[in-house]
């Protein structure tokens, strides 16, 4: 039965001559020609108005203000007006032309528009140094033996049983279950911002935002020497490959260590020495990261003036200052190899640089936020990316893509660390598997380099994740604000951490 107000609706429309019940209600009707509505003069304007635009955009202008200006002085126009900027000074340009465009009924088009293009896709550049050329060609012949040897590792490995990988890496990782808090130190008045073993393992080396550098011993955080050279807060410090190694080369008088001030300088330490041995300056902001090559000859620097630069330790002089992100860089590492390098910071990617050619190889684009944290493994063909979104990704060379990632913290990742165990140093003994004995044909045996990483956070903990399923193993808890910086010893014995609570802590195996 039909409601009694909609029966008086059909029977009012169907005195106008429109039974309305009769018609079907998904039906569609053509909008009505009316007077209701945009007039059609009107509408006419509008779609004229929007014909004039698209011509406009069409129209070639040169990008160089140079020529705009010379463009404008042949068409008799002022070439400049009062606040205007290069542009405006070109959306000028375009409307005039559009303007004699539609005088004349056809296309005006800048002359030569060819030559244009092809500036466009010329590839920019800046001629480096007779240095630069000695130094990529002596970066050149360091990493490709070890490259050579890596690869030659990597199929010894490929030999290993299946059965034999999961039974190590089981035992890693019931091993790495067993680190605790073994002793705390204050290092300072202010919050300590990195912390770094050296490559024997015996002495940590922690910055803080004083500007101080101080050196504690393993494993009783002993201060053993205290250095200031800084204004500003440490943020890059690592240690030269072979320091404090008593087979290696490099004496406590020569360069051990190079670190990096909020001020914008670098300073080159001997461990024998209360002052640098040399200031390295160039940058013009703050210095975040600094990285020693694996070779010992050169270093580098990541700046809050949004480069990073290769510097010549021996010479003492800056070889590459290298553009390429559009915001502060914070992080840099060397691969093993020494042939790349990665660089990351706030503009939420990295990069990926060839050494030996100058060229990017990859970019890593794929965290929302700053990346503070970069490591290689000692694979040569993996990298890990730290960032302020609270992932740690894993990156792939020669897939050239992420291959995965991990909510590492509830905040900021601050710092990460791949274990690279002793090969990561030239000077070390290679008992952790690096050379194959081919003469007494011993099988080959898996490696503990590699099989898992550390992470610090905002949240006040130092995770240490299986680089094997990339699961969560342990998390150290016991700073009392945001953990800045961690690493881990050669032998896998030892990770430090420190942070804003101003301590370094040790964190060892029962």
């Amino acid at each position: 039965m039909m409601h009694p107000s909609r029966q008086a609706y059909v029977e009012e429309d169907t005195d106008m001559g429109i039974n309305f019940a009769d018609l079907p209600v998904d039906q569609d009707y053509d909008m009505p020609s009316t007077e209701a509505g945009i007039p059609s003069a009107r509408a006419s304007a509008i779609i004229s108005q929007f014909e004039r635009k698209r011509r406009a955009a069409a129209m070639v202008v040169p990008t160089d203000d140079t020529k705009v200006r010379a463009r404008l002085r042949e068409l008799g126009e002022p070439i400049t007006l009062f606040g205007e900027g290069p542009s405006e000074r070109r959306d000028r340009l375009r409307e005039l032309l559009t303007d004699m465009a539609e005088q004349q009924g056809g296309d005006i088009e800048m002359e030569e528009p060819e030559e244009e293009d092809e500036e466009q896709q010329e590839e920019f550049y800046t001629v480096g140094s007779e240095e630069l050329l000695a130094a990529r060609k002596n970066i050149a012949h360091y990493s490709l033996p070890r490259a050579k040897a890596r690869v030659a590792r990597l199929k010894e490995e490929s030999t290993i049983p299946l059965r034999t990988h999961v039974k190590h890496r089981k035992a890693v990782r019931e091993k790495l279950e067993g680190f605790d808090l073994y002793g705390s130190q204050i290092a300072g008045d202010r919050p300590v911002s990195i912390c770094r073993f050296s490559p024997d393992g015996q002495t940590v080396a922690a910055g803080n935002w004083s500007g101080g550098i101080k050196l504690l011993s393993v494993p009783n955080m002993e201060e053993t020497a205290n250095f200031k050279g800084h204004t500003d807060r440490v943020g890059g410090l690592s240690w030269a490959p072979g320091a404090t190694l008593p087979e290696s080369n490099v004496s406590p008088s020569n360069v051990n260590l190079i670190s990096g001030g909020g001020e914008g300088t670098i300073n080159l330490w001997a461990l024998d020495q209360e002052k640098p041995l040399a200031t390295l300056s160039g940058h013009s902001g703050r210095v975040c990261r600094t990285e020693f090559h694996p070779s010992g000859r050169y270093a580098a620097s990541a700046s809050f003036d949004t480069t990073w630069r290769l510097w010549d330790i021996e010479k003492e002089t800056e070889l590459l200052l290298q553009e390429g992100h559009s915001r502060e860089v914070y992080a840099v590492s060397f691969n093993n190899d020494g042939s790349l390098v990665a660089s990351g910071g706030f503009d939420s990617n990295g990069r990926i640089w060839d050494l030996r050619t100058g060229r990017t190889v990859m970019i890593l684009e794929g965290h929302i936020r700053e990346i503070f944290g970069l490591d290689w493994g000692v694979d040569g063909y993996r990298v890990l990316s730290g960032s302020g979104d609270g992932w740690v990704k894993c990156w792939d060379l020669r897939q050239v893509k992420s291959t995965g990632g991990i909510g590492a913290h509830k905040s900021v990742v601050s710092d990460l660390r791949w274990y690279k165990g002793a090969e990561s140093a030239s000077f070390l003994p290679s008992g952790d598997g690096m050379d194959i004995d081919t003469e007494t044909q011993e099988p080959v045996q898996p490696k503990k380099s590699g099989t898992f990483f550390v992470s610090s956070g905002f949240d006040k903990n130092v995770n240490v994740f299986s680089a094997d399923d990339w699961s969560l193993v342990k998390t150290l808890s016991g700073h009392s604000g945001n953990v800045l910086s961690t690493d881990i010893s050669h032998d896998a014995k030892w990770i430090a951490s420190c942070g804003h609570d101003r301590t370094v802590k040790l964190w060892g195996l029962e």
